[in-house]
């Protein structure tokens, strides 16, 4: 008789005997949970945000596109594609699901499948053949088994949330990493052409000096003035320098070789996203749905503490064929064990999940009004950097008109040299000034964007799936 035969053969007898029916029913047990019921702390929120006016719903997706740009398209899909601390949260997603998976194998019956082949000649050969099939379970009638699944699968969620906190966080690093190149390459090219005017102007008031119109006290002033924007080059190109590289890592690249094409911020718009209303923030925020799924996850943890006060409940099941025997075998072995006395481990640990739970509560609490934090910070900044920038284009096209003119009168001599050193700096500090204004009304609108929640949509929300996170 082949092996295979005496394996069907002795599933068959399992199947058969009369603890198997008990085992069968024993799965159907349970319904009984000592899990607390979860309710969503409660939290007062305004009707809408301050100093915004109602508008419609915050829309979720590729909200870099809003800026118009091809290049930060790129830079940002690349970057959710090759980032490698992005690439090492997914991997997290992965471990705590598969710990949820072990978490969860309690719940049901281990099964193992067994053999013994004997030969032996004491005057006269004698073979002894056997195959069992052998069962163990511990009936969750309490709901500790499912209470721990339920746990783990709720920490597994919150490592999704996790990925999509640092996916969000990761998009708008990059916008702003950008952007920041493209700003300091704008101020790069700004003070080389003042610093390229002054030169011209010292031309003149060296001509001037050597005709005797002026002395070499003007010279030398021009001089130093001319030499002032050249010195601001340097270490503008080090920060440059520095965001570039910064943005080779956000993108996964080396830093090595590693260039952008965009000329400049002028070509960029400033969006205004839609905020929807505060409520719609607990939605939207993964890190705060993070915090939500840990705190889910403690609440689990309080019906497991309570189970373990209870009486468990185990069954061995073992049914097989034995050749020599000429019959089955099967055995059936039942047993309760009762908790009486732990030296307050069983307590400590009820109190320890109880006040995880009160702690986590705070937590929760906490992530949703620094979310509303963020965005009425968001929301002021660029509203306030909208202004700014307005009244700063408009200091500098006075400024440029001052510098203008006082080049023309110098040159007609109705006019002091002071007077012209003094538009130069003016006119260098207000550009200056706007591009920078510039750059934090750009990062403003990214923030609110991050603030909002970034690329969320209800697809994402629905589904946590791992290809979400990892890909835009």
């Amino acid at each position: 008789m082949s092996v295979s035969t005496l394996a069907a053969r002795g599933w068959r007898a399992a199947c058969r005997s009369p603890l198997s029916v008990a085992l069968l029913g024993a799965l159907m047990l349970g319904g009984c949970s000592m899990v607390p019921e979860y309710r969503q702390p409660a939290l007062p929120l305004a009707q809408q945000w301050q100093g915004a006016e109602a508008g419609s719903a915050a829309a979720g997706g590729q909200w870099w596109r809003e800026f118009h740009s091809a290049e930060l398209d790129q830079l940002i899909a690349r970057g959710l594609a090759s980032n490698y601390t992005l690439k090492a949260a997914v991997s997290r997603i992965d471990e705590a699901r598969a710990s949820a998976q072990v978490a969860g194998a309690g719940q049901y019956p281990a099964l193992n499948l067994g053999g013994n082949y004997q030969r032996q000649n004491n005057y006269g050969t004698t073979e002894k053949r056997s195959v069992f099939a052998e069962a163990t379970y511990e009936i969750d009638f309490w709901g500790k088994q499912r209470a721990a699944a339920d746990s783990a699968d709720a920490l597994a969620n919150a490592t999704v949330f996790d990925a999509q906190t640092l996916r969000m966080s990761l998009g708008a690093s990059i916008a702003d990493r950008y952007f920041e190149v493209l700003s300091l390459t704008d101020r790069l090219r700004l003070a080389q052409s003042i610093a390229d005017d002054a030169r011209q102007v010292l031309d003149l008031v060296q001509v001037q000096a050597s005709q005797g119109a002026v002395s070499n006290l003007e010279v030398e002033q021009q001089r130093n003035a001319m030499q002032t924007f050249e010195a601001a080059m340097p270490p503008l190109r080090q920060q440059r320098d520095l965001a570039l590289y910064q943005l080779a890592v956000l993108v996964g690249a080396p830093p090595e070789g590693f260039t952008v094409q965009g000329d400049g911020l002028k070509a960029l718009q400033v969006p205004q996203p839609s905020t929807g209303l505060p409520i719609g923030l607990l939605r939207q925020r993964p890190d705060i749905q993070a915090a939500e799924a840990r705190l889910q996850s403690a609440n689990f943890d309080v019906g497991v503490a309570r189970a373990a006060f209870l009486p468990n409940l185990s069954l061995d099941l073992l049914g097989g064929i034995d050749t020599l025997a000429g019959g089955q075998i099967w055995s059936a072995i039942g047993s309760i064990s009762q908790p009486l006395f732990a030296g307050g481990q069983l307590k400590g640990q009820l109190h320890f999940d109880q006040a995880h739970v009160q702690e986590l509560t705070s937590s929760y609490r906490e992530s949703i009004i620094e979310g509303l934090q963020d965005v009425e910070t968001q929301l002021s900044a660029a509203r306030e950097l909208d202004k700014s920038y307005a009244l700063n284009q408009s200091a500098v096209d006075s400024a440029r008109e001052a510098a203008r003119l006082a080049q023309v009168r110098y040159r007609l001599g109705s006019t002091d040299f002071q007077t012209l050193l003094i538009v130069e700096r003016n006119q260098y500090q207000a550009e200056d000034t706007l591009l920078q204004v510039r750059l934090q009304h750009l990062q403003a609108a990214v923030g609110l964007f991050r603030a909002l929640g970034g690329d969320f949509s209800a697809d994402t929300l629905a589904s946590n799936s791992i290809a979400q996170v990892a890909h835009p």
